[in-house]
This record gives structure tokens, C-alpha cells and sequence, in this order.
């Protein structure tokens, strides 16, 4: 096992010899074929295909799933692997949250077993690439009351009409989860929906300033007609898409405390070789502070992330619980790369130096799988009893 210098505590050795193994195998991965190519692609707005295929050799694909899983592992474990992509790049962690923890997700709380066997094994070879459509272009933080994509079932076939946006994964993806309001009854339902059918349009988003490898796209359903086995029979009503935004959302946690560390690392590094006023810049007190106060932040921040996991585990878990993670965590990672780009003076904007890829991408991370505002009203109804959401 690697030792951290980020690691002030010594999380990773709660991690098992195997899933160390695996952790190191993952960050051997990530500095040899992605660290080299992760800023030319991150300004160029395009995302690497040709990494899929090493990704899935690594398990990062539904480890979570007994039909997918290379060995048994703890949520801790599949948090860690999310904060090693994440350090070296988020956009390709973020690529692999959609494709594993939404998408796959999506089936594997709610598919059939026919289609868990259809669909799983090709998603976890990274053959089928999935993507994961809830939000919607007015419908974002609302999308339990206010999702206006609708399915209606005649006969064993059901016509999706609607819109949704920045669909991650969505202008490349094989099949899209989307959740539509039923037209009989009002519930929201889930269905997997071929790229290849007629009335499917996926359209990227242009001109974005963060996550740039992430293809989000709009995504348009014109009489889509799916046959009643694209139905995700387990889902009856939005509470069970809750189930995996449920699974997902602690996970961005370890994502925006990854994000923080590859700032952190870059400032650490850079100042221990600056040269200001006759020594390095990390030798001057104000520069320090700067340091101390994001290894405050990312500690405080990888500990939040192990409870949740350890909770997920022990199916302690509630709404309440990753809703403070993500809220938490995103704050003060947000927090962190600030302090980071700013040690660094100048050089901290430029993409080469380190810290201005995540400095960037830190603001998709706040918002995107709820926003703080939202997470922290679903925090302080559990605490206070009141629901303040309107």
C-alpha cells in the first residue's frame, strides 16, 4: 500500500489487503494513462473512449453488484476507488458514476432479473456504456413533484414523450434510464431506453467551464415506444428512484474530496519549489495556513465519507445521512481548491500547474446530485421535523 502524504489519519488502512491491492492497481492506472492525457482533453471538451476498456479491467463498473463484482468489497472500499479516479481526474470518475452507480444502479435496484441478466454483465465490460436521465430543463431540485416527462402504457407498449438535460454519458451511451411520470396514475417509473430508437435525440451541451470530459447532452423523446420489458418493474413511484440518488449521492462526496486532494497535492508540491524572498513559498507562515487549512478540509471530509460508507453498509443509511455528505463535503472541498489555487498566485489559473482543472471542476461537484441548498433542506427536515422545501 501506497503511503499518503493526504492521508493524515490513516483511512486507507481500514481497507482490506485485497481491496488495498485493488486501490493500487487503480492509482498505478490513473498515473500512467490518464494523468498524462486528462488536461488535453479536459480543454479540448472531449472525452477518451479509449480508456473505457481499462477501466472495466479494474472493477469500476457495478462492484457493488453480486453479477459484477470482481470480489467481495465494503462501501468504504468502492468510495476509495471514486476518490482515486477523482484525484487524478473527475470528469472520468464522474463518466463511471453514471455508467455504475446510476445507470447500473437503476437496474440493479429495479431490474427484473431478466433484465439484470441482459443488461448487467455488458455494462460491467464497459460494452454497454449507460447513462441516467432524471433531470429535466425545468426540472432539476423539483423533480419528484415537478418531472413533466410522461409515459403512457396502451397494450403491453408505452409512448415516453419529454425532455431532459445535462444527461451525462448521454451523447455516446448505448441505453438512457429514464424516469417519466405515468399518465394512469401519477407515479414516477423508470425505463431503459435504446439510443436506437426512433424519437431518441441526444444533443451535447456546448461551452461548459467545468467537468469538460463529461458529454452532458439535452436529450429529446419524441413517441418513443418501448415494449413493457424496457420497464424497470421495481420501480413504482419516485421514493425508489430515491433508493439509488440514495447510493450515489455519498459517493460524490468521495468524488469532490478526490477533487480537493489533486489540488492539494499540486499546491503542496509547488510550494515546496517556489522560490520567493530567499526560500520556498512553503517556508512562509501565510502559505502554510493555506496548506493546513485544506488538509483540515479534506480530512474532515474523507472521515464524513467513511461513516456514510460504513452506514451504507450496516443498511444504516438514510436520506438524511448522504444528503449532509454531499452537502458537507462539497462545501468544503469547494473550500480547499480555493485555498490550493490561491497558494499557488498566478500559476494557480494556468491548466498546466494543477490546480486550476479542479479548481474549475469543483463547482459542477457543488451542484450537481442536489444542490447544498436542497441537501441541506433534507438534513433539516430530519433534524427539525419541518419540511422548509416551499
Amino acid at each position: 500500500m501506497t503511503v499518503l502524504d493526504w492521508d493524515f489519519y490513516g483511512f486507507q488502512n481500514e481497507l482490506t489487503s485485497r481491496e488495498n491491492e485493488s486501490i493500487d492497481e487503480i492509482r498505478a492506472f490513473f498515473e500512467a494513462e490518464v494523468r498524462p492525457i486528462a488536461n488535453d482533453y479536459w480543454a479540448r471538451a472531449e472525452f477518451p473512449h479509449q480508456l473505457i476498456p481499462g477501466l472495466a479491467g479494474l472493477g469500476l463498473f457495478g462492484p457493488e453488484w453480486p453479477e459484477t463484482r470482481r470480489f467481495e468489497s465494503s462501501a468504504v472500499y468502492q468510495g476509495w476507488c471514486a476518490l482515486e479516479m477523482a484525484r487524478v481526474d473527475p470528469s472520468i470518475c464522474g463518466f463511471a458514476a453514471v455508467q455504475s452507480g446510476l445507470a447500473m444502479g437503476s437496474i440493479g435496484v429495479g431490474g427484473s432479473p431478466a433484465q439484470r441478466a441482459e443488461w448487467m454483465p455488458g455494462m460491467a465490460s464497459g460494452d454497454i456504456i449507460g447513462s441516467f436521465g432524471l433531470t429535466e430543463p425545468l426540472s432539476g431540485s423539483d423533480s419528484a413533484r415537478g418531472l413533466r416527462t410522461t409515459a403512457t402504457r396502451t397494450g403491453d407498449t408505452w409512448v415516453l414523450n419529454g425532455s431532459k438535460r445535462w444527461i451525462g454519458n448521454a451523447t455516446f451511451a448505448d441505453i438512457v434510464i429514464v424516469w417519466a411520470r405515468d399518465t394512469a396514475d401519477g407515479q414516477v417509473k423508470g425505463f431503459i431506453v435504446p439510443t436506437t430508437t426512433p424519437g431518441f435525440t441526444a444533443t451535447k451541451i456546448e461551452g461548459k467551464l467545468s467537468f469538460r470530459l463529461i458529454q452532458n447532452a439535452d436529450i429529446e423523446l419524441v413517441d418513443v415506444r418501448l415494449g413493457d420489458e424496457y420497464r424497470l418493474p421495481g420501480i413504482h413511484s419516485f421514493a425508489d428512484t430515491a433508493i439509488v440518488l440514495r447510493m450515489t449521492r455519498a459517493g460524490v462526496g468521495w468524488l469532490a474530496v478526490g477533487n480537493a486532494i489533486a489540488a492539494y497535492e499540486a499546491a503542496l508540491a509547488y510550494t515546496k519549489e517556489r522560490q520567493q524572498f530567499g526560500k520556498p513559498i512553503g517556508a512562509h507562515q501565510l502559505v502554510q495556513d493555506l496548506l493546513v487549512k485544506c488538509l483540515g478540509n479534506i480530512t474532515a471530509c474523507v472521515a464524513m465519507c467513511v461513516q456514510v460508507s460504513r452506514m451504507l453498509d450496516a443498511g444504516l443509511q438514510r436520506d438524511e445521512h448522504s444528503a449532509l455528505a454531499k452537502a458537507y463535503v462539497s462545501s468544503r472541498a469547494r473550500e480547499a481548491v480555493a485555498w490550493a489555487r490561491e497558494a499557488m498566485g498566478g500559476n494557480g489559473i494556468v491548466l498546466d500547474y494543477g490546480t486550476a482543472k479542479p479548481f474549475a471542476d469543483a463547482e459542477a461537484i457543488y451542484s450537481f446530485e442536489g444542490t447544498r441548498e436542497m441537501n441541506t433542506l433534507i438534513v433539516g427536515r430530519a433534524v427539525t421535523g419541518f419540511a422548509a422545501f416551499v
